[in-house]
């Protein structure tokens, strides 16, 4: 757990401006700065980023938080990895809540390693890169695959010398603990060695374009043809993709990313001008897989090999996705020709014909899932329609995407030939409320979808969040009845008013993220923050008003508790602590 107090220090030493200028050209319009969302497409720009309030957020697609929001939105980092990036930045140490000390001894243990390994993988990475320059085979066999100067600098490919102890050359001595940790060198008893030999070499980067691992090619006759490093304190397989650090521009340029096979598969579309593609370690599409992906584009697109082998893998690839799907995300399924692999395709056909197929080819997840789950099974009969009620059943109770879920079993109502009421019996869900028809009544149609009316306990979070300076304007009795919108407010203020230090809007954001409250404050500010000039909302007229809020609430909580006291000293079921608290709140103040 990081300290509130680091974040505060963190943010106060980032400026969220500077920070997203890296990856979003910002530029000046009044008091904010205005780009084209990098969250979606727009042709004019609605993303606003503010020096002041150390926030952005777009107007369009209601995207906005901190510095960490976004390069945890941007790059798909999860928190601690976030606020670590900004941290080094600014040459800030990370702390941890409540560590001992040998707690901490083992923290900073674990934090050299992970430097030392993540030199070691630079190292090597520019010994296998010198190497190449100097394998006239190497070069060849990567020539003859179409791949430029250009796109072996861009994905840093490297050739493993024909030696057992070729990093012998580079490393001092040799074996170090350092290449043993990260699989470099194999460690057998009598002997160690290298474990890449004669193999073409593909740095595996991290998101942050840390070279944590290799996989590795050979080149003439053998086995493995693809070679991987083992699992490492740098490297998880199941939770990194190949080529996702080169591919992030691309990804955002065409608002869709691949996920293909092979490393080689990979490189060879990067060839051909398609740099949205990435590709598993030597692992099935894992559900961390999936929920990385997510985290980069609303699109993803998997192309398998059409056999049998790629159609086990897309499947697979499905199953996992299952319980990671969230409604607005869309998964596709291309099944290349038997004999074709998307290396062998793009070179055959060309990118168009490869990107026209991809886009009207591919199959929704939803048409996969039919299709297959049905192929073999004859709905003509009673038992097959059983038997496909048990297999998508139990696929189905795994999605929490709701609309989704709700439009796949209404589906599977219609291919069995069960009402829905019943079907939910026999998936083991919650049987639907059967509604009782009403006399049919029309809006008109210009009224027919009326914006939701702001409450004054919703404008209240919302003005304070813009400016948290105003906490000193609220005083929330701890007697009063706050539940709700009500409870959000007040441990808003309570959060504001605890901090030594000033506050902004991106500071506030984070040091509510994760409470019970953050849903509150995230839909408030999607929904009700749609206009710059509300950002400027700090001038003595707006904050007379907030005052005025305050005490318009105040009155109304106090009035609904008198109401609820009294309606309990009808039935003479008060106690004597709320006889008194009753008295309180009548008495003149």
């Amino acid at each position: 757990m990081i300290p509130n107090e680091f974040i505060d220090e963190l943010l106060n030493k980032t400026d969220i401006v500077d920070i997203i200028d890296d990856f979003v050209p910002l530029k000046k319009r009044g008091a904010n700065y205005m780009a084209c969302c990098p969250f979606h497409k727009e042709k004019s720009a609605s993303f606003s980023v503010s020096p002041t309030k150390q926030f952005y957020h777009c107007f369009g697609c209601g995207a906005h938080g901190s510095a960490i929001g976004f390069i945890m939105e941007y790059q798909g980092l999860n928190f601690v990895e976030a606020v670590q990036l900004l941290a080094d930045r600014v040459g800030m140490p990370v702390p941890k809540q409540h560590d001992d000390a040998h707690t901490q001894t083992q923290q900073k243990q674990r934090k050299q390693q992970q430097q030392t390994l993540t030199q070691t993988m630079a190292t090597a990475t520019d010994f296998y890169r010198q190497q190449l320059k100097l394998s006239a085979t190497a070069l060849c066999y990567l020539q003859n695959r179409g791949l430029s100067d250009e796109i072996i600098n861009h994905y840093e490919l490297g050739y493993a010398p024909d030696h057992w102890q070729a990093l012998s050359q580079v490393f001092q001595p040799y074996p170090s603990q350092a290449l043993i940790n990260s699989g470099m060198v194999i460690d057998k008893e009598t002997k160690c060695y290298d474990r890449f030999r004669d193999r073409v070499m593909f740095p595996i980067h991290d998101i942050r374009g840390q070279v944590i691992g290799f996989g590795g090619r050979i080149i003439g006759q053998g086995e493995p043809k693809y070679l991987n490093s083992p699992e490492t304190p740098l490297f998880d397989k199941g939770r990194q993709l190949y080529g996702l650090y080169q591919a992030r521009s691309a990804i955002k340029e065409t608002g869709r990313v691949l996920v293909v096979e092979g490393y080689m598969d990979v490189v060879a579309l990067a060839q051909f001008g398609i740099g949205y593609a990435v590709a598993a370690l030597g692992t099935a599409t894992t559900a961390d897989h999936i929920h990385l992906l997510m985290r980069q584009s609303n699109d993803i697109y998997f192309c398998f090999d059409g056999d049998q082998a790629g159609r086990k893998a897309a499947w697979r690839a499905l199953e996992n996705a299952l319980p990671q799907l969230k409604d607005g995300k869309t998964l596709h399924f291309l099944f290349l020709p038997p004999e074709h692999d998307p290396d062998s395709f793009v070179r055959a056909q060309g990118a168009a014909v490869f990107e026209e197929a991809l886009l009207h080819q591919s199959l929704a997840l939803s048409q996969y899932f039919w299709q297959t789950l049905t192929e073999k099974i004859p709905l003509n009969t009673q038992e097959g329609k059983a038997e496909l009620i048990k297999n998508a059943s139990q696929l189905i109770n795994q999605i929490k995407a709701p609309a989704l879920a709700f439009l796949l079993r209404q589906e599977l109502s219609d291919k069995v030939g069960i009402d829905e009421y019943n079907l939910a019996q026999l998936m083991g869900q919650e049987t639907p409320k059967r509604s009782v028809r009403q006399k049919d009544y029309h809006l008109p149609r210009q009224t027919f979808r009326q914006p939701a009316m702001m409450s004054l306990v919703q404008k209240q979070i919302r003005a304070l969040l813009i400016n948290p300076q105003w906490a000193v304007y609220i005083d929330l009795p701890e007697y009063l009845d706050l539940h709700g919108d009500y409870a959000c407010l007040a441990a808003l203020a309570e959060c504001i008013q605890a901090s030594a230090a000033p506050l902004n809007c991106g500071a506030v954001l984070e040091l509510m993220r994760n409470t019970e409250f953050e849903p509150v404050i995230q839909q408030i500010i999607h929904d009700y923050l749609d206009s710059p000039e509300l950002l400027q909302t700090d001038n003595e007229e707006d904050c007379m008003t907030f005052k005025q809020g305050m005490q318009k609430l105040l009155d109304s909580l106090k009035s609904q508790q008198i109401d609820a006291l009294k309606r309990k000293l009808q039935d003479k079921v008060l106690s004597a602590d709320e006889k008194q608290l009753l008295l309180r709140l009548l008495s003149p103040s």
